[in-house]
């Protein structure tokens, strides 16, 4: 009996041996590897106005879980050509493939910062704006009907190092769910409006230099009950630059209420 087992032992380690020759000579893997397509991009997320870099938990968490790599910048909301610049040094700091995402004035900074960066394999917007060189945030929205902003902002002056006075804007916080975040839980929303980042005015009013969608593959997600920025203006900016387009029913902050979804169409875009 004993030596029947050894035969049969043999023989099948001979069989396996086999089958991994084969195999190997065919660049072939057994279970999930063999759907792997090497490391994943790192996720680059930039949030807009009124928001922090907490605006992207829910995705973050979903990508992370996924596999992928995600760094989450801190915009300074000052300019798009400052703030790309900003942008840059993170995207420096990172070896790899890069996936940038902006959410609404986001969507300025990462059309500037991925401009002549061969590691920006793919941009995703979000709710956002994709100029083209020589317009403006501002300018956008006013080419369409629909936005109530202008109505919910909170002007604060402050000193500028050459002794003038800027300003910044905030969306009053007893109209910052209504106006900003319908669709999310009050309590969330309550905790947004407290710790909102300001823009500086002069950001919305500064013209675009460079726009990277013009030879970098695009993806966008349209908000189709956006008090900030019209659907009409995101379609236009969205169909201008052939971006790869899916439309939702939500707010302006639809990253929160809506985290798979966001986190999806990025990873549609990571796998192009």
């Amino acid at each position: 009996m004993s030596i029947t087992q050894n035969g049969r032992g043999r023989r099948l380690a001979a069989a396996l041996a086999a089958a991994a020759g084969v195999l190997a000579l065919t660049g072939a893997t057994a279970g999930p590897a063999a759907a792997d397509r090497g490391p994943k991009p790192t996720v680059v997320l930039e949030h807009g106005a009124f928001a922090d870099a907490s605006s992207w938990n829910g995705v973050i968490a979903r990508l992370r879980h996924d596999g992928y790599p995600v760094v989450a910048a801190a915009n300074p909301l000052r300019g798009p050509a400052s703030d790309a610049a900003a942008l840059r040094s993170v995207i420096d700091h990172i070896d790899g493939p890069v996936v940038l995402v902006g959410h609404s004035y986001g969507g300025s900074v990462i059309s500037a910062a991925a401009v002549g960066e061969p590691r920006v394999k793919a941009l995703v917007y979000v709710a956002a704006y994709l100029p083209a060189p020589g317009e403006s945030a501002l300018q956008l929205t006013g080419q369409f009907p629909g936005s109530t902003l202008a109505g919910a902002l909170d002007p604060a002056p402050y000193p500028l190092p050459d002794g003038s006075t800027g300003t910044d804007l905030y969306i009053r916080q007893g109209k910052f769910r209504a106006q900003f975040a319908a669709d999310v839980p009050a309590e969330k929303a309550a905790l947004a409006a407290a710790t909102q980042r300001p823009i500086a005015q002069a950001a919305l009013t500064e013209p675009a230099i460079a726009a990277a969608w013009q030879t970098v593959p695009s993806w966008d997600i349209v908000t189709t009950q956006d008090l900030n920025i019209p659907a009409a203006a995101q379609r236009f900016m969205a169909e201008r630059a052939h971006a790869r387009t899916t439309e939702v029913a939500a707010s302006h902050s639809v990253a929160v209420p809506h985290p798979d979804l966001v986190a999806g169409v990025i990873e549609k875009a990571s796998m192009s």
